[in-house]
């Protein structure tokens, strides 16, 4: 079974910068496939998580947190999960990974800030995933840190298109 690897926070604004074509590369024992520069990996190799997380995290030089996810689980959510907004091109979808179930979740659907114009929706949760769109806007940044606090576990958010693309990487190897 494939997992999917999400680092937390790094390359962002200079900082905690990693090289995740290398690391890959380091992984390549496992068949992993790297998703871009935000530290998104499909391992396809036999491995366990916790194996998979302790290699992850020796060869890191930054200390960030390391969320690991079967990829049937994330397409079992994202089949189930529906935007229900049109596509515009000054608005992102996004799913975030949270790295474990929340105790209270707060209600779907809510928008960051509370009052006023939003620069962050969540539109729904399945599980340990949330489904969103946020604006193309600096202040996006700050409200999408703060989900963590809001919902109490430690989240990884990415594009829409970088599930797309590891579906479509998973679907050609099948």
């Amino acid at each position: 079974m494939a997992l999917v690897v999400f680092l937390k926070g790094i390359n962002v604004g200079g900082h905690k910068l990693v090289r995740p074509s290398l690391l890959a590369q380091r992984l390549k024992r496992y068949d992993v496939v790297n998703f871009g520069a935000a530290g998104t990996f499909l391992v396809r190799g036999p491995v366990s998580q916790s194996r998979l997380r302790a290699e992850i995290e020796r060869r890191l030089s930054v200390e960030t947190e390391v969320i690991i996810c079967e990829s049937r689980a994330l397409f079992r959510a994202v089949s189930l999960s529906r935007f229900g907004v049109p596509n515009r091109a000054d608005v992102v979808r996004f799913v975030s990974v949270m790295s474990h179930q929340p105790r209270r979740p707060p209600p779907t659907p809510f928008a960051l800030p509370r009052r006023g114009r939003w620069f962050v929706r969540v539109l729904a949760r399945e599980g340990r995933f949330l489904f969103g769109v946020y604006r193309r806007e600096m202040p996006t940044i700050r409200y999408l840190a703060a989900m963590d606090k809001l919902l109490g576990a430690p989240i990884a958010t990415r594009n829409w298109n970088t599930v797309v693309a590891i579906r479509e990487v998973l679907e050609a190897g099948s």
